[in-house]
């Protein structure tokens, strides 16, 4: 059984994270797994995938993921593989296109990775997401809230869509060495410190965790991790609230797991989410978790990390403030969110994925 996965590309994301994660699980379970990206670009991820040296890495150049010549560029790949495995828009239209075009018999799966995206307000769009998702075998949920929209989206029926939640290395999280604060830009031992870690999209709103800086003592210094086209207005705003000082815009790290165990609180403060590895990782750390009561954030965070509605900054802030000020309650949290996220080792969603794809094969 030869798969292949398919994805945009290996910048900073959830998606992305979790190929770099299972694709070696993957292959030490014997399956032969390959990956295409759209654009090559040497992010972070990619440059460990290929570092790892365990499967072939390809890429379509570094022109836009959103180029429709991408169709007739993915059609050779097809050919080579009993099963193409897909993440993210524009990817899951251009192989569906390719595999129509081609005639190919490769059988196609897609990840849904959001609750939520604009083609869903968008009448056109609905209309050919439902031609294009009738193009794949299944379409992976990665959780209940995630498969009762799409079903309602594309009035599909059950046997469609199925549900496979994303998973966390969770051995590496809680055994990952903790920094002393003073070697992260300068962090004064006795300072507390939150971090985010999240792409630069409008999706993950770091600009009401800035905000809420304004609300927290001097003695509190914000950690945001990650990179996108939402960065520069959040350095634009750290500036205009004068708050370049105590908040830190790392960039992409490949040691999210030692930032996380430093942290004092982690902190996610999206509009959206599908199922947040972010999310998971932050509360495998150990330490307590905060995040919008949003979409797939509320179900996984509800009676163990900490609530806030989105958006709201000085709220937001309160109940850091609490966190900080409460031991027995930072202590509660902290080990009710380590708790939670025993529920979602990596492991068990590997061998939900192998299951279907043996079941596909077939």
């Amino acid at each position: 059984m030869k798969i292949l996965q398919v994805i945009n590309s290996m910048a900073t994301g959830g998606a992305e994270k979790l190929l770099l994660e299972t694709i070696p699980l993957y292959v030490e379970r014997g399956i032969k797994m390959d990956i295409l990206v759209l654009n090559e670009n040497n992010y972070p991820f990619m440059e460990k995938l290929k570092a790892l040296n365990i499967c072939k890495v390809y890429s379509l150049g570094n022109g836009s993921v959103y180029n429709p010549l991408n169709i007739f560029k993915i059609i050779p790949y097809l050919r080579k593989y009993d099963i193409v495995h897909v993440h993210l828009f524009p990817s899951q239209y251009w192989v569906v296109l390719a595999k129509w075009f081609s005639f190919s018999k490769t059988k196609l799966v897609f990840t849904e990775h959001n609750t939520h995206n604009r083609r869903m307000e968008n009448s056109v769009f609905r209309f050919c997401d439902k031609i294009i998702y009738s193009g794949y075998k299944k379409v992976i949920c990665i959780t209940q809230e995630v498969r009762d929209i799409l079903k309602q989206h594309l009035n599909a029926v059950d046997e469609k869509l199925i549900i496979i939640e994303n998973g966390v290395n969770i051995a590496t999280i809680k055994n990952a060495t903790i920094y002393q604060k003073k070697d992260i830009n300068s962090i004064a031992e006795e300072d507390k410190v939150l971090i985010q870690v999240a792409a630069f999209r409008e999706q993950k709103d770091q600009q009401t965790l800035i905000k809420s800086m304004q609300f927290l003592p001097d003695s509190v210094k914000l950690l945001l991790v990650g990179d996108g086209p939402f960065k520069e207005a959040c350095e634009l705003l750290s500036t205009e609230l004068e708050l370049e000082n105590r908040v830190l815009f790392l960039g992409l790290r490949m040691d999210v797991p030692n930032l996380l165990k430093t942290a004092d609180i982690i902190v996610l403060s999206s509009k959206y989410e599908g199922l947040s590895l972010s999310s998971i990782e932050g509360m495998a750390a150990g330490k307590p978790f905060v995040a919008s009561d949003v979409p797939g954030l509320t179900n996984i965070v509800k009676g163990a990390g900490v609530l806030f509605k989105q958006g709201a900054a000085e709220e937001l802030a309160q109940k850091i403030i609490e966190l900080l000020e409460n031991k027995n309650h930072y202590d509660t949290v902290a080990i009710a969110c380590q708790n939670r996220a025993e529920q979602y080792d990596i492991n068990v969603m590997i061998e939900k994925h192998v299951n279907l794809y043996t079941q596909i094969y077939k």
